[in-house]
């Protein structure tokens, strides 16, 4: 099991690292469709998806698809909120007309799924296309997966005092501390390795120790609301498609939360 896990985040590394190298279409395309997997993996969880795919499901992931497209006109967002709303209105047409074939909570759960993956996801597109952009993506993996791997490791070794005793046991106050330090030490070190390659102001290694740092926090919270979503929905996993770690929003949960804060946070700060 920990050979498959290793492997297969060593392929998801790669396949991240070459993907934001490239930028434009091959990272639009990459994001685009890793976002209508999480959508679907959602959908299935929040009982959204029936059988075939209804047109609940089918308004959802065009409202996915038409925001992405926005985002090809990143000069403003007015474009991209437009699309959030019609895909709004989308989802309420198909209430209302189809009536009473879905819940509420079904209908809230599809746009929540819209804005939870896709619109969060799409935050590592416009991170990539601001200056120094290549390298300012890396800061999202980094308080995500790095903090991840971080605070695992020190919670192992002195973690004793429980953070969320019944949404999740194994994870404790000490690996938390070590989560974000370790996020922190890692954009530090991150900054230095560039320097020579990346000539962009402010991409210090103080900048993005904080950064990383804030990020780590965040990434905690989308961590645990992951598995509070699974706890309610009785699932362990949201899908099987990457082997050892679940589905894409097992492994993703917590960049979804991470991606728009590093944004803003080096929008404003650098």
């Amino acid at each position: 099991m920990f050979k498959t896990r290793l492997l297969s985040g060593i392929v998801l590394v790669i396949i991240a690292v070459l993907s934001v190298a490239a930028g434009g279409p091959v990272l639009f395309a990459v994001l685009l469709g890793i976002s209508l997997v999480g959508v679907n993996e959602l959908y299935r969880a929040m009982e959204v998806h029936q059988k075939g795919f209804g047109p609940l499901e089918i308004a959802g992931y065009a409202g996915t698809i038409l925001y992405y497209i926005s985002l090809l006109w990143n000069r403003t967002e007015d474009l991209s909120v437009m699309l959030i709303l019609f895909t709004l209105v989308l989802i309420m047409g198909v209430y209302v007309f189809y009536y009473p074939r879905y819940r509420a909570e079904q209908i809230m759960a599809a746009l929540f799924g819209v804005i939870y993956v896709a619109v969060m996801l799409s935050y590592i597109y416009k991170t990539r296309n601001l200056e120094g952009g290549a390298w300012l993506v890396g800061l999202i993996f980094l308080s995500s997966w790095g903090s991840d791997t971080c605070a695992y490791c020190v919670g192992m070794l002195i973690g004793k005092h429980k953070m969320a005793p019944v949404l999740s046991p194994k994870k404790s106050v000490e690996g938390g501390v070590g989560g974000v330090l370790g996020a922190a030490l890692l954009g530090a070190l991150y900054a230095f390795a560039i320097t020579g390659v990346n000539p962009t102001d402010g991409h210090t290694p103080v900048m993005y120790a904080i950064i990383c740092a804030i990020g780590a926090l965040i990434s905690m919270v989308g961590d645990l609301a992951a598995s509070a979503i699974k706890r309610n929905k009785e699932i362990k996993d949201y899908g099987t498609l990457i082997p050892g770690h679940g589905g894409i929003l097992d492994r993703f949960d917590s960049v979804l939360f991470t991606a728009p804060f590093i944004y803003f946070l080096a929008s404003v700060l650098i």
